[in-house]
């Protein structure tokens, strides 16, 4: 059963693979202090998109050095070798969120009508800690 939920930030073509289930690690410079596996992790596809699409439980998360981190995922990453360099660029480790469990919303929720529904509500710039209970305030957007 999941502890945490994170709404995760992610960019429209790596969130088209991972719904698509071509992309099965969401690869991150910061490791959220707070994610273990069977946490669900609420994607929000950044612009233009901009809109809660879907969600994904998390199996496994792996922090390591650059060159062991690709070992292990190069294959599920959805990203060239040039690409994991060039986004890792300036630091020593990264974080690989293995994705399993992955469900779309039967309708995107855009970020104007979840601000209409939750005062004050901005999406996150990488990621931020949320729950199942604040997120269902937007239950009525795709009932």
């Amino acid at each position: 059963m999941a502890r945490n939920a994170i709404l995760m930030s992610i960019r429209p073509r790596y969130a088209e693979k991972i719904f698509d289930l071509t992309k099965t690690v969401e690869l991150r410079r910061i490791k959220p202090k707070f994610i273990q596996e069977e946490d669900l992790i609420f994607v929000y596809v950044s612009a233009p998109v901009k809109s809660l699409v879907g969600a994904f439980t998390v199996s496994a998360v792996m922090e390591r050095r650059l060159l062991g981190l690709w070992r292990n995922v190069k294959d599920h990453a959805g990203v060239s070798r040039s690409e994991f360099l060039r986004y890792f660029q300036g630091v020593e480790k990264g974080v690989a969120i293995f994705i399993k469990d992955v469900w779309c919303l039967p309708a995107p929720i855009h970020l104007s009508d979840m601000q209409k529904n939750v005062d004050g509500f901005y999406p996150p710039q990488n990621f931020r800690y949320t729950s199942i209970r604040q997120l269902e305030r937007f239950s009525n957007l795709w009932l």
